[in-house]
């Protein structure tokens, strides 16, 4: 079967991956002159199964109000006439209910389990590497009240049989003996052994220079205009200067702007961009710097060792398309290193970046069919894009190819939405 894949970010390649392993002729297409150069580039570096979970929380909407109101706020909202912004808030205030935040984790936890197994076994199909670690991650309490509330999460993570340790602040300094450091910073934290870390912008650039080995072809520079349709199939995907391309499927993993694509053919995608930042530092003291990833829990930064480098990555701006660094933003990003890993980095030397991460209202990606035969969505992973890669884009391809998924999938596709409404 012929494929053509919109998009050439971590989730566009490991799709691509599956389907060429599969036995299927898989093109790629992106506007930009390499993979994984848009929100794959510079995320957080978590590969984090056990800490997926939705936004969309009990108690998120008073909790909201009281970080728009902080200096170094993790939330912020920049006034909109924008009508689909308040519509996707509507969407995620409807979901924040004990209800809908154990289904909607329950789906998420799920899809990022059964990923994080997948890339396993991709790494020892392929032999890639990417900096990658895996040594967990410590979700950082810096008060009591936050510690109280520990069981909100390890109560689903039982459900689903994932491992955690709560720890006091000597178990946080055996898990990340830098933090030994700032005693007293923290009362406890949340360990997920379980989790590991890696670049996932050099994974996506390896693996899409594996997948040319394995015959897929992948344009770069190739601006998308449009999906045409016929009888309730695509016919086709115009390119910018006339071309057309066919083929038997498409796959639609274009990010945020996956919905803007899909709209013309009446298909509305609840995904909004919601913008992150990241700062890449050098390592100046080893031994001061994280061993894997540390969740900052008040400022909802996450702190992470690639290599020779930390990542600093956080904060959800809701903007729109804009994709201004904005100083604040960084000076949250700087706040929270320098108060855990204080000579850890080089924060004079770091590297600012910004990225769209595209979210649904339930906090779960639409992967899987949708009402056009021939048509596949694969986006809305939120800040969850690199942990739910390859589970993802291997339910795709068993999908397009006929066969039984792993996991239960149905839950995923965008006729829940059509259900909903």
């Amino acid at each position: 079967m012929r494929v053509l894949i919109l998009g050439g970010g971590v989730v566009g390649v490991t799709s691509a991956y599956y389907l060429a392993k599969a036995g299927h002729a898989v093109t790629v297409l992106d506007r930009q002159p390499g993979a994984g150069l848009e929100t794959s580039f510079a995320n957080a570096g978590q590969v984090s199964p056990g800490y997926s979970a939705p936004w969309a929380a009990p108690g998120i909407p008073v909790k909201a109000m009281k970080w728009l109101m902080m200096r170094h706020r993790p939330l912020v909202l920049w006034p909109s006439l924008e009508p689909k912004l308040y519509g996707w808030l509507a969407r995620m205030l409807a979901n924040c209910t004990e209800d809908a935040y154990r289904r909607n984790k329950g789906r998420m936890v799920r899809l990022a389990e059964y990923s994080r197994d997948v890339l396993r076994d991709l790494r020892t199909e392929t032999g890639i590497t990417y900096d990658h670690r895996e040594k967990g991650t410590l979700q950082l309490f810096r008060t009591q009240k936050q510690l109280d509330h520990v069981g909100d999460d390890t109560s689903v993570l039982d459900e689903y049989g994932v491992p955690y340790e709560v720890l006091d602040p000597a178990g946080c300094i055996a898990a990340e003996p830098a933090l030994a450091r700032v005693a007293g910073t923290f009362v406890g934290g949340l360990r997920l052994p379980g989790d590991e870390t890696g670049d996932a912008h050099l994974f996506t650039q390896r693996l899409a220079a594996i997948c040319e080995r394995m015959g897929v072809t992948i344009r770069y520079g190739a601006t998308i205009t449009g999906l045409r349709q016929e009888g309730g199939r695509i016919a086709g995907v115009g390119l910018a200067g006339g071309e057309v391309l066919t083929a038997d499927a498409y796959v639609a993993a274009m990010g945020s702007y996956t919905p803007a694509m899909l709209k013309p053919l009446g298909i509305e995608l609840p995904v909004y961009p919601v913008k992150g930042y990241s700062l890449t530092l050098p390592i100046t003291n080893a031994e001061a710097a994280p061993v894997s990833t540390v969740m900052d829990e008040t400022f909802k930064v996450a702190i992470t060792r690639l290599g020779d480098r930390i990542r600093v990555g956080g904060t959800a701006e809701l903007a729109g398309f804009s994709q201004a660094l904005r100083g604040p933003r960084r000076a949250t990003l700087e706040r929270s290193v320098l108060d855990l890993f204080p000579e850890g980095g080089d924060v004079a030397q770091a590297k600012f970046w910004t990225g769209l991460r595209p979210m649904t209202p339930d906090g779960t990606p639409i992967v899987g069919a949708t009402a056009y035969s021939n048509l596949y969505t694969n986006t809305g992973h939120g800040t969850l894009g690199w942990t739910m890669a390859c589970g993802s884009g291997r339910l795709l391809a068993d999908l397009i190819g006929g066969r039984a998924p792993e996991i239960a999938h149905q839950d995923l596709a965008e006729s829940r939405y059509a259900r909903a409404a």
